[in-house]
């Protein structure tokens, strides 16, 4: 698929305004979600239109639109917004390294996030912080296979995902019943990860970053922050498809904090509609990051959950979408009043 006809919806509406636009054609769905924008920018390589009403677009760009209006398509997850708990297995994550190194804390609070409203537990045996160095694939399952294992026996009806670029750890995982892998080089990595995927039935987050952990920050160079991250992510898209992954088992997180300064970061936040022309769900994974505590003053990361919450509520207009979050509880709430306020 080509992505350089790129559509930028604006002007969001919701409720019974969103919805007697589109009965009017003053609107467009965005995403099969909540929201209907009424505006658009038409973006073609490094053109752009400018904004213009949805009505007044041409038909040539027709294709564009529709791509960006519908559902995403999606078999592997339940319908509906889900948060996604984090649960890292590190010493050295940057909010909470070491808190759930053991197995027994690992599941303890595993299942408290599970009680709390998640629908997704994101179980990580490596820090990818900015300059993390890696550790081994046997290191990291040692960190995350006992606690899965557990988890699985534990929370039967919730989607575990483990977030690895290793496909040592992905197949070992799958084998322990994990239903997601979370990738953060959109199986860049490891050139044997896309291909084992290929073969299984299991859910695959594709990541933009750029370079790796340790050397991401030399690559936050753009002339077009949002635009860039979606073409790049479509290229991650189209070689997952292209490698025998089907479309509706992709979910892609635009990597707020990989390979991007603050300034790119909250650019990023602010246009994740462009996202729906990828045509899958999004993950937002903002949670306690330090774009937050430099736009809030907050040095201390465990302190910054009610920004977060505010800021990850950025990807629900985008329909169905997964909110990777510390705090589930505040999220859980959040998301629901949202969703109250939204829908009339």
């Amino acid at each position: 698929m080509d992505f350089r006809r790129l559509v930028e919806p604006a002007g969001l509406l919701y409720g019974v305004a969103a919805r007697q636009a589109v009965q009017r054609g003053n609107a467009l769905p965005l995403a099969g979600g909540p929201a209907a924008f009424t505006c658009a920018d038409l973006i073609e390589d490094d053109a752009r239109s400018g904004f213009v009403p949805v009505a007044s677009i041409p038909a040539s760009w027709q294709p564009e639109l529709a791509r960006v209006a519908r559902s995403p398509v999606s078999g592997m997850l339940p319908e509906t917004p889900l948060v996604m708990g984090i649960l890292n297995l590190t010493p050295d994550s940057f909010s909470d390294g070491g808190h759930h190194l053991e197995t027994a804390n690992a599941v303890t609070g595993g299942l408290a996030m599970v009680q709390a409203g998640a629908g997704v537990l994101d179980l990580g045996g490596e820090s990818t912080r900015p300059g993390a160095l890696p550790v081994t694939p046997q290191q990291e399952w040692d960190r995350i296979g006992p606690a899965l294992i557990a988890l699985r026996a534990q929370a039967k009806g919730t989607v575990l995902s483990v977030d690895t670029r290793n496909s040592l750890v992905m197949e070992q995982a799958l084998a322990a019943g994990a239903d997601v892998i979370n990738d953060v080089s959109a199986l860049v990595h490891d050139p044997d990860a896309l291909p084992l995927l290929a073969e299984r039935e299991c859910g695959v987050v594709l990541m933009h970053m750029r370079g790796v952990p340790e050397t991401m920050a030399q690559h936050a160079v753009y002339q077009d922050v949002a635009c860039e991250v979606v073409r790049e992510l479509g290229k991650r898209v189209c070689a997952a498809v292209e490698g025998g992954i089907a479309r509706e088992r992709l979910v892609i997180d635009p990597g707020l904090g990989f390979a991007k300064t603050t300034e790119q970061n909250l650019e990023m936040l602010s246009r994740l509609p462009l996202l729906a022309n990828l045509g899958c769900r999004v993950l937002l994974g903002v949670s306690r990051k330090r774009m937050i505590g430099a736009l809030t003053g907050v040095s201390d990361p465990a302190r910054r959950d009610p920004a977060t919450q505010a800021a990850t509520l950025e990807a629900l207009p985008l329909g169905n979408s997964l909110l990777r979050v510390h705090a589930v509880e505040g999220m859980v709430q959040a998301v629901k009043l949202w969703r109250a306020v939204h829908a009339t």
